[in-house]
């Protein structure tokens, strides 16, 4: 997402300058008014330097981080919401269960976050606004949960329900990656397979028909050909596969590439509806955990859909929540999405006129997580066909290429024998 420069003045009436990231400049003020601060000015800016490069001081407002371009991973967040509810369900002041949290975790880079968290509690700003200084650790839609506990009283309750929520996405995503992981492994074992037959298997069997003086069939010369050109010029075909390696990943790292991308991939046979009913169950998830913790569906919508981990659902969303604040109705939008299935639709509707669609997406979220997996459990005997065939017809065309020349000189030997 893109970065503005702001200014504003906090409810004490200091003036605070940082740099925030959001969709747009009225995201970022939506951001800083729920973080207490009165935008007075917003501008584009680029990504926030680290504090060793001479940028943005640790006080430079709510939405800056003090840990640039470093990660946590997720299972440390998974834990810390459990702990942090088993803690504040037990009476234990947030600032005593912060710190002991500091100590007992073993990833420094997430007991520098838990460090600050408790400093900047102790110099008198919320939880939620302290987690905004960490987007990396913490998503939006994360800190939309905690404020919600905050505003409520139900933190500890918010904490179990992030716990619950971020389990179900691991889930989920470990699901998604070993669908692809066996298709992913036999593809690289057929590239190697061919890598090596050609750089080893056809050459020598080029040197045999090169004694035969006689012109060989087309199947052969083209194997040869193509083994000839890999032997010779094989530094050619590593420098264009780094090329095009480096290039992708440019490409990807681009809004237009990424938005491509994400939508192609959706697209791809048999894992492209694992991945896009896996995107869906997340999202269902997320806005249900939204309803369920009393945010408005506008600002549900608006905070989960970056959660998606998909840019194209991610655009689907955003319509969505356009839709919404125009006065269309949920069904309605979705509809216009064009991603959800009719069963779902219907669900929906029936969600909408009952008031608990809260209830009804946490279904939905139910539905196709189990879809998932049944695709899952189907997805070996839908790609060993398929892989099977591949690995046939390859091994046919090396066989024909190699053993007709051989197959027509013995034939011809026979001939002239008969003769």
């Amino acid at each position: 997402m893109p970065y503005f420069a702001y200014t504003g003045r906090s409810a004490s009436g200091d003036l605070v300058r940082g740099v925030g990231e959001g969709v747009s400049s009225s995201a970022v003020a939506d951001q800083l008014s729920a973080a207490g601060i009165i935008p007075l000015d917003i501008t584009p800016s680029t990504a926030p330097r680290s504090e060793a490069g001479g940028g943005l001081s640790r006080s430079a407002g709510p939405l800056s981080s003090v840990l640039p371009g470093r990660r946590v991973p997720h299972e440390e967040v998974l834990l810390f919401c459990r702990q942090l509810h088993t803690l504040l369900k037990s009476g234990v002041p947030i600032l005593r269960g912060l710190a002991g949290l500091q100590e007992s975790t073993r990833n420094p880079v997430f007991a520098d976050v838990l460090r600050d968290l408790r400093e900047s509690l102790e110099s008198g700003r919320e939880l939620s606004t302290s987690m905004q200084r960490h987007p990396r650790v913490f998503n939006p839609f994360f800190i939309a949960m905690v404020r919600v506990g905050e505003t409520t009283g139900q933190l500890e309750n918010v904490f179990l329900r992030m716990f619950h929520h971020l389990e179900f996405e691991r889930e989920i995503r470990g699901q998604v990656a070993t669908a692809l992981r066996y298709p992913i492994i036999v593809m690289v074992f057929i590239g190697a397979a061919i890598g090596i037959v050609n750089l080893f298997v056809i050459p020598q069997f080029a040197k045999v028909y090169a004694n035969f003086n006689t012109e060989l069939p087309l199947l052969t010369r083209v194997l040869i050909g193509f083994s000839n050109f890999t032997v010779s010029y094989w530094w050619v075909m590593l420098a264009l596969l780094a090329a095009a390696v480096l290039g992708t990943r440019w490409w990807l790292s681009t809004a237009g590439g990424r938005l491509c991308w994400d939508r192609w991939k959706l697209r791809i046979p048999i894992a492209g509806k694992i991945i896009l009913k896996a995107t869906l169950a997340r999202f269902a998830r997320s806005f249900a955990l939204s309803g369920q913790s009393g945010v408005q569906i506008t600002l549900g919508l608006r905070t989960v859909a970056p959660t998606v981990d998909n840019k194209y659902i991610e655009s689907k969303i955003e319509q969505m929540r356009i839709g919404v604040e125009r006065g269309e109705s949920v069904l309605r939008t979705a509809s216009a999405a064009g991603v959800f299935t009719p069963v779902v639709l219907q669900m929906i509707a029936v969600g909408e006129e009952s008031g608990a669609i809260d209830e009804l997406m946490e279904e939905i979220s139910g539905l196709y997580q189990r879809e998932v997996e049944y695709e899952l459990k189907t997805l070996g005997s839908q790609v060993e066909p398929i892989l099977i065939v591949a690995l046939g017809a390859l091994v046919l065309l090396l066989a024909l290429g190699v053993f007709l020349p051989i197959w027509d000189l013995g034939r011809a030997a026979l001939g002239k024998g008969g003769g």
